[in-house]
């Protein structure tokens, strides 16, 4: 395992803020805040302001270094309102502007969680309903959620509300979502006090609570465990391919960077591939700038109220980063692992070392390619690996698995793993046993139908270094049947290309019935073969986009998931989708708005939204397992051939043959293999491997040359 190791002194512009970094920036926000005259700061984030696309290339070229700047947004006097503070970090530090942002609130941080449940728990007369169904304080666990503004009006813009959904939970493992309370509590987290509750049951009887165990911990486990599962266990004897240096990587020909912040999580830059550049085969050829999932929106699809106010962006409202896991060797990350720590902050301004939120392994990934030729009986096969970068976050009720593979012939693959636990509530009496807007997971419980949609940010570099800068463009690619005079034995199909040259034409929906593709190509850099422009494409799944009513504020607020594909001109201020301060807000501007402006493109950024429609199972409970969905990004013309002809052949000697009956045609002394550990009964090669069908004669000796005058033997 590679230790992970208490972050450092940054060696690299991009590195993320170190302790006594945050410790100066919040030193110098309270100084100035002091001088202000403002009371009480609470720090809400502290991060690393990137470098500017144009600093950073002029460091490279041999210029000055870029100033390590942080980025801070507080709230002064008890209130929610935004202030931002941009921090010089150089000397004693000072701050270079302060500015408040009226009008919007500031997203959830962690302490605030545990702070609300509290408040919530405190009210008088939620105290009074859960007595009155017999059940101790000390039992009831409150689920805080940002409050969706279903109602335009209903929510103030400048004053944070959350609303509280309150479950029992009997055992403190106990799964709490078996057993939700017929009320939701919605408080003024400004003036810590409860302002409404509600019930879909208000002037009926209440409904018996649900008391069946429905749980999944291991401690309250009431079955029996397997007993035949046997141990898989992965060996590296002489370690990993990778090479970590501070926050750099390089495997298999790949390079990239690892960042991290509150907000997006995992943030990827550099990424780039030695292989195939014209005169310099060991140069790094740029691929991706800056690649992260910086929103994510999860609509509900219930309209009884008052579970109708469920729409999460949990990027925006509380951070990936902030909600990030510590991963744990030999179950979230197995192999030969290295980890990646971050440092954060706290509501007080202190640095908070995260352990292990990133993991780096390498993994098996399967048949890479073979062929057997069936003339000669030869064969030739490669077995592929990838590089896996992964970081996992717990959002409420769901976990969400962030993964990069990245793979040995030059494609990157996207995966985001959904898992965690149904956001459950009491059946609505309209409801029955019937829900109108969910699935009945137990009786009188009911989790709601709901999407999770994820916006991945890719700032291409396409071939292109920053220094170099050079235009890319970006197009849509279509296969279609050719429908005119051309198709004369009804079989032809053909490749539409649409050229996206502004930001109104580049937006754009997935369309699985003509293959849809978009590719990023750099016209000045040609293929030595096709003399096409070299390119990578992005190869999406058929995910839905947003299921919304363009007059309802789920619509306004997440405008960006309605399209599959938005392109627009690269801008190192433009990195929320969902806009700078999504929490409550109708009118959040983003990615949407920045679009209207209708630019050129000509150094594109893609901004592809994808993931699941969830209609639930009674599977999916008491804990749900894995769903997935992502995407690929896959070279086209970008190398001159296959780049993964300089893998060795290799067979690995740790496999072993298994049988659990007598081989159907055994070989001489009981031997059903066919002495590589293959049973296959194959030919023997010039490569060393057995081959064949069992059909053919064996190979020839002397050569036969087959032209198109010759007969097939």
């Amino acid at each position: 395992m590679g230790a992970a190791k208490t972050p450092c002194r940054p060696s690299h512009p991009l590195d993320g803020l170190q302790p006594t970094e945050i410790v100066k920036a919040s030193e110098v926000c309270r100084r100035e805040a002091t001088d202000r005259k403002y009371p009480r700061v609470r720090f809400c984030s502290i991060t690393l302001q990137e470098p500017s696309r144009a600093a950073l290339a002029s460091w490279e070229s041999g210029g000055k270094r870029p100033a390590r700047q942080a980025f801070v947004i507080l709230t002064v006097g008890g209130t929610s309102t935004p202030n931002e503070v941009l921090v010089d970090l150089s000397g004693e530090g000072s701050a270079l502007s302060w500015q408040k942002v009226g009008g919007v609130t500031v997203s959830l941080v962690p302490d605030d969680f545990k702070e609300n449940q509290f408040h919530v728990k405190a009210d008088p007369e939620v105290q009074k309903l859960v007595a009155s169904l017999g059940i101790p304080m000390y039992e009831i666990e409150v689920a805080t959620w940002p409050v969706h503004a279903a109602e335009r009006d209903l929510i103030p813009r400048d004053r944070m509300l959350v609303q509280g959904f309150l479950y029992w939970c009997p055992l403190r493992t106990s799964n709490l979502y078996a057993h939700p309370l017929p009320w939701t509590a919605t408080l003024d987290v400004d003036t810590q006090k409860v302002i409404r509750i509600e019930s879909a049951w208000e002037g009926r009887d209440l409904p018996a609570l649900c008391s069946s165990p429905s749980d999944y911990s291991s401690d309250l486990f009431k079955g029996s465990y397997r007993t035949d599962i046997k141990p898989i266990n992965i060996e590296q004897p002489e370690g990993p391919s990778f090479v970590v240096e501070g926050s750099s990587i390089q495997w298999q020909k790949w390079s990239m960077r690892v960042g991290f912040n509150y907000r997006e999580g995992m943030v990827l830059h550099d990424v780039g591939f030695a292989h195939g550049h014209v005169g310099d085969p060991s140069r790094v050829r740029p691929i991706l700038h800056r690649a992260s999932m910086p929103e994510m929106v999860v609509p509900y699809a219930e309209q009884q109220a008052p579970f109708h106010r469920r729409q999460a962006f949990d990027a925006g409202d509380c951070g990936f980063g902030f909600a990030v896991n510590s991963l744990e060797l030999g179950c979230d990350c197995v192999g030969h692992i290295h980890y990646f720590d971050t440092v954060l902050n706290n509501s007080k301004g202190e640095p908070e070392i995260k352990r292990k939120v990133v993991c780096l392994h390498e993994e098996d990934a399967g048949m890479l390619w073979k062929h057997t030729e069936l003339r000669s009986g030869h064969v030739e096969q490669r077995r592929g690996r990838r590089l896996v970068l992964s970081s996992i976050c717990t959002l409420g009720n769901y976990e969400y698995g962030f993964y990069w593979y990245f793979y040995q012939d030059g494609s990157i693959q996207y995966e985001v793993k959904l898992t965690g636990i149904l956001s459950t509530n009491i059946t609505s009496p309209e409801d029955g046993d019937d829900p109108v807007w969910g699935t009945l997971m137990l009786p009188g419980v009911t989790a709601g139908w709901h999407q999770h949609l994820f916006i991945a940010r890719l700032d291409w570099a396409l071939d292109s270094s920053r220094s170099e800068n050079a235009p890319l463009q970006v197009s849509e690619v279509d296969v279609q049947l050719v429908k005119d005079a051309r198709n004369r034995f009804g079989s032809a199909f053909e490749k539409v290309v649409t050229e996206l040259g502004t930001q109104g034409q580049a937006q754009r929906m997935v369309d699985p019935l003509k293959a849809r593709t978009w590719s990023i190509c750099n016209p000045g850099v040609k293929h030595p073969v096709t003399g096409k422009p070299v390119a990578y494409k992005l190869v999406p799944g058929a995910s839905q986009t947003l299921l919304a009513m363009p007059d309802s504020t789920t619509f306004t607020r997440a405008e960006f998931a309605t399209k599959s594909l938005w392109v627009t001109q690269a801008d190192d201020s433009h990195i929320w989708p969902g806009g700078d301060y999504p929490l409550q807000n109708t009118n959040p501007g983003g990615l949407a708005e920045w679009a209207k402006e209708d630019r050129e493109i000509t150094h594109p950024v893609t901004w592809h939204v994808f993931g699941a429609t969830h209609i639930p199972r009674p599977e999916d409970f008491p804990i749900m397992p894995v769903e997935t969905t992502g995407f690929w990004l896959k070279p086209v013309g970008f190398f001159a051939n296959n780049p993964t002809l300089d893998i060795p052949p290799f067979t690995n000697a740790t496999s072993k043959l298994h049988t659990c009956c007598p081989s159907i045609n055994p070989l001489p002394n009981g031997d059903s293999s066919n002495g590589n550990g293959h049973a296959n009964g194959h030919y023997p090669s010039s490569n060393g491997h057995h081959e064949g069908n069992g059909h053919l004669p064996p190979p020839r000796t002397t050569a036969r040359r087959y032209d198109s005058a010759s007969s097939e033997p």
